[in-house]
């Protein structure tokens, strides 16, 4: 039996009633000389800036005897077992890191966060605050689901938070002196809508004077995880032969650009329609989709929103990448697309 890898406590601003109380994230290191405390574990990314990463660190003097205490921010890029070296190379790469010294004090913090106002006041004159931001090129959390049978292999970018007590920076970190956080960024779609996406299509049929013409349309060009996609199809038939199934699915496209170049394609959702359209007629038929990770856990390597320990995710969100990035950074682009199939016999 082990601990959960977070505890959530529960602190009250000064501006909030009994009613409205803010969740703490904390986690204490194995000497419990450290304890990190952050107010959140999602930091939005919303193209135009990211939310900066805030929190607290409690230490304990009498236990640290002089050691000095530093926190960091660590972006990685993981592929395959993170304990595998193959001549000499793990396929692990740090995207990013930052690190600050919190104890003791080297600069005093310009400002604090209501967040560390507040839990300053709580913990008292051992809590020492941190602060960072992130880059723009920074990717968000993602990472491709494995087999069951595989749990220990991961593939995917994460972020983590790190408070750890140590003579020398430049010396090895020993587990039991440091606590560690996961926290996700996450991207968030930019509400102007875009042109309803449209496509379509004709075949030409040997023997045949006329051509078989389809047409798709979605609602909108940004679906949001849970929200139904419909897609209306609209064939006209002009052939003699008859259009026996009409089928419709959502693929999700993801490319790992990082130490390989692979593409994995999955389909999400899938819909089907067993409306014939005789020889010479048209027909308009709407069908919904819905991609959901309850109706794909059993899928292999589909690719999921960054994904915390003991908390449910979501399908990945489609990459945005900013202008001016290099998309090799951004470890697995995801893109979604729409197909549409017709069953014609003979």
């Amino acid at each position: 039996m082990s601990c959960p890898e977070s505890q959530k406590t529960r602190n009250v601003g000064k501006n909030a009633d009994s009613h409205q109380k803010q969740v703490i994230f904390r986690k204490s290191t194995r000497d419990k000389a450290l304890t990190i405390y952050l107010g959140k574990r999602d930091f939005v990314d919303n193209i135009e800036n990211v939310e900066p990463v805030d929190g607290v660190v409690l230490v304990d003097p009498a236990i640290l005897k002089g050691k000095k205490v530093f926190v960091s921010l660590t972006c990685a890029f993981r592929y395959g077992q993170e304990d595998i070296d193959v001549i000499g190379l793990t396929f692990r790469r740090d995207l990013f890191f930052s690190r600050v010294q919190v104890y003791p004090p080297a600069d005093k913090p310009e400002s604090l966060t209501l967040l560390q106002e507040s839990l300053l006041k709580k913990l008292g004159k051992n809590a020492y605050p941190f602060f960072f931001t992130f880059p723009d090129y920074l990717p968000c959390s993602v990472c491709l689901q494995p087999a069951p049978r595989d749990v220990d292999k991961s593939c995917g970018v994460d972020f983590e938070v790190k408070a750890f007590s140590t003579e020398n920076v430049e010396e090895r970190i020993h587990r039991r002196n440091s606590a560690r956080l996961l926290i996700r960024k996450v991207q968030y779609a930019p509400e102007k809508p875009g042109p309803k996406p449209c496509a379509e299509t004709t075949w030409q049929f040997f023997m045949s004077n006329k051509p078989l013409h389809m047409k798709a349309c979605l609602s909108k060009e940004v679906y949001y995880h849970g929200e139904p996609i419909p897609v209306t199809v609209t064939i006209n038939n002009s052939t003699d032969k008859t259009v026996k199934k009409i089928k419709v699915q959502v693929e999700q496209v993801a490319n790992v650009v990082l130490y390989s170049s692979d593409f994995y394609t999955k389909v999400v959702a899938a819909e089907e329609a067993q409306e014939k359209v005789q020889p010479n007629s048209s027909l308009t038929k709407t069908l919904t989709l819905l991609p959901l990770l309850a109706n794909n856990r059993e899928t292999k390597e589909i690719a999921l929103d960054g994904k915390l320990k003991d908390e449910d995710t979501n399908l990945a969100s489609s990459t945005i990448i900013k202008e001016g990035i290099d998309k090799t950074v951004m470890g697995i682009l995801v893109s979604y697309k729409v197909k549409v199939k017709l069953t014609v016999p003979g």
